[in-house]
């Protein structure tokens, strides 16, 4: 007997805001909304929220995954207007004001996309296929195996090239992630590996950056960008600037330049893309996939129609490429449509009521390590150690929910005072029953 799938939405005299995606712009949102004359329903692929900017403390160990994400339904617990379905979004459309999902069709009055990015790979399926991605907590898991099994691994190997190709890590992208991801592994090969395994060689761990461009952390002043390059330099890591991966082997990756660099694994974070939506009209994707907005976050020749955060581009003189895809203009776009939504009722006809986005920059971090970071500022930038104590104060703050902030502030204070991480451990999902999957 077939089933037919269904969201199951009541029907409401309120009217019905669809939200795609429960990510910084997506649940600012709902929770905005909440108790409010809406019927607001959130649809996202998981059934919690993931905070992105410490994913790479997860891949490296230091964070439990659950510290970093966030069950959706106890936020709303208690609200009667949000409904959360978990699907996956298939197509839109636009002329019915209909989407269709992997479990089924739902009309709404507003939709707001807020789908977020994903890794880009520039169209290389086999740079894809190869690497390691780091945009879901799945995929920072998936790293964290592979990392520690790798090493357990290499303690059975005496040749010395075949043992470079487990230990040996390339990342690609010299953005906050990559330039956090390899300050986080070159304090793992000096604190950590001396002493879970003293038969390994630690001096043989070699830790590649890799970047396109010119400099560390493009977005951030030149200035901030070379310090990026001296910490990391002095801590070990070897940073090629000016270099792309243009190949990835079994046992090696080759760049540009025709040069081979050994090792096993990549983790690729250079650049983010954003998924395709079919119904979406050709004339509103610009470059990246991201949606052409207006001042109010309206797609482009849609009324009912929204989009924020990475997936939106609102184009002006000052701003020709949209604003910079990270947490706080979704934010703050997700907030200002709130408001807009709950003066006018939801009447997008009471135009006159609303107010234009205008993105108020509170700048830009990065932290390389223990006591090292970059802050930028609007009107100045500092590093060191006061920079590292700003990163770690701003990105608790940030943390949805008081349980998961003392859990990473725990985890925090656990690692500065002893030089140790206390969660190395190997997760291997079972493939059937007695038998587990071997990481690959």
């Amino acid at each position: 007997m077939s089933v037919e799938l269904t969201l199951n939405i009541p029907e409401s005299d309120d009217p019905r805001i669809v939200i795609i995606g429960a990510g910084f712009a997506g649940l600012t949102l709902a929770r905005k909304l909440k108790n409010k004359a809406f019927q607001v329903v959130l649809i996202d692929r998981n059934n919690f929220h993931q905070f992105q900017p410490l994913f790479y403390q997860v891949a490296m160990a230091g964070l439990e995954p659950s510290s970093i994400s966030f069950p959706l339904r106890k936020t709303f617990q208690g609200v009667k207007n949000v409904y959360i379905r978990i699907a996956e979004l298939e197509s839109v459309q636009t002329e019915n004001k209909l989407i269709c999902t992997s479990q089924g069709n739902l009309k709404y009055d507003y939709l707001v996309v807020a789908t977020g990015a994903v890794t880009n790979y520039f169209g290389n399926k086999d740079i894809e296929d190869k690497s390691f991605g780091l945009k879901t907590v799945g995929e920072a898991l998936h790293l964290r195996n592979k990392v520690l099994t790798d090493f357990e691994q290499s303690l059975h190997i005496q040749n010395y090239e075949d043992r470079q190709s487990l230990i040996d890590i390339v990342i690609v992208g010299g953005g906050p992630t990559g330039v956090e991801l390899a300050g986080s592994l070159a304090e793992m090969r000096k604190y950590i590996l001396p002493k879970d395994y003293r038969e390994l060689d630690s001096e043989e761990v070699d830790i590649y950056l890799i970047q396109g461009g010119e400099n560390l952390l493009m977005g951030m002043e030149d200035k901030l960008g070379q310090a990026a390059v001296d910490y990391l330099r002095k801590m070990g890591v070897k940073v090629m600037l000016n270099t792309r991966v243009t190949e990835i082997h079994d046992r090696h990756i080759v760049t540009n330049t025709g040069e081979e660099i050994v090792a096993g694994k990549v983790i690729w974070a250079a650049g983010v893309v954003c998924e395709k939506i079919d119904g979406i009209q050709d004339s509103a994707v610009k470059r990246g996939n991201r949606l052409a907005v207006n001042a109010y976050n309206e797609l482009i020749g849609e009324e009912h129609v929204f989009v924020l955060g990475d997936a939106a581009v609102m184009i002006s003189d000052e701003l020709p490429y949209g604003h910079p895809q990270v947490a706080q203009p979704a934010i703050q776009q997700a907030k200002n449509l709130a408001k807009n939504f709950i003066r006018s009722g939801g009447d997008v006809s009471k135009k006159s009521t609303w107010k234009s986005f205008k993105y108020k920059d509170y700048g830009t971090m990065a932290t390389v390590g223990r006591n090292k970071a970059l802050v930028q500022l609007p009107k100045t930038s500092f590093k060191g150690f006061f920079a590292w104590l700003t990163w770690l104060l701003v990105h608790l703050y940030a943390l949805v929910g008081v349980k998961n902030r003392l859990l990473v502030l725990l985890n925090w204070c656990w690692n500065y005072f002893t030089y140790d991480q206390s969660l190395r451990i190997i997760l291997r999902p079972k493939t059937k029953k007695g038998q587990e999957s071997r990481e690959t």
